[in-house]
């Protein structure tokens, strides 16, 4: 696996970089109120401190396009895939420290199953905001240096990523439903296959440890 970088024309089939939004303010509030662990990943939906900046507004309105939306983060230390998700939606990721993205694409997937082969790995530098589109697979992200860790500001549609709905079974897909929003694939070497999680992830789960 090589490391690109997200303004590498080979990033486009997985999403974008917005060039034009200021994340200055979202990124110091993310910095001085948010811890970053240096053994485990941590993931909060909603934060109140985020949601109260001003550009709250304008990525509910410019980004969303008026859409009801919420603005979390993603906190701490990782270099492996361990799962893929995805969203009816895009993300957007606003990063605080450098990071490496591992992606894949939702049209690999075969009865919920994925080779571990297609996934790529993209880095992402500090200040950047990067849009992840609906049908592209994600997780948890990694570090761009060994022991680095990151912070990173996390744009979804409200309710994204809380308790999963009731009643769901209907669709073959919902095999796959782990929260609300969020349908996700597990390796079988990892915490959320081990709590119930679908496992479809077949061979290596990637770990970049070695490119950093």
């Amino acid at each position: 696996m090589q490391i690109m970088s997200v303004f590498d024309t080979t990033f486009a089939p997985y999403g974008r970089v917005i060039a034009d939004l200021d994340c200055t303010e979202l990124l110091d509030t993310l910095r001085k109120t948010t811890d970053k662990p240096e053994d485990a990943v941590v993931y909060v939906p909603s934060a109140e401190q985020l949601e109260a900046l001003p550009v709250f507004d304008t990525l509910r309105d410019s980004v969303y396009g008026g859409m009801p939306i919420q603005i979390g983060y993603c906190n701490g230390s990782n270099t492996k895939l361990n799962c893929v998700e995805y969203h009816r939606d895009s993300e957007i990721n606003i990063v605080a420290d450098d990071m490496v993205f591992l992606v894949g694409l939702e049209s690999d997937i075969t009865d919920g199953k994925l080779d571990t082969a297609s996934i790529r790995a993209f880095r992402a530098p500090a200040g950047t905001a990067v849009e992840l589109y609906a049908t592209t697979l994600h997780y948890a992200p990694c570090d761009a240096a060994k022991g680095a860790g990151f912070r990173v500001a996390v744009v979804l549609p409200r309710g994204t990523n809380t308790e999963k709905p009731d009643g769901t079974g209907a669709l073959g897909e919902d095999k796959l439903l782990w929260a609300r929003n969020k349908w996700l694939i597990a390796h079988p070497d990892t915490n959320e296959a081990k709590q119930g999680a679908f496992v479809g992830l077949e061979g290596e789960n990637p770990d970049i440890a070695p490119l950093i």
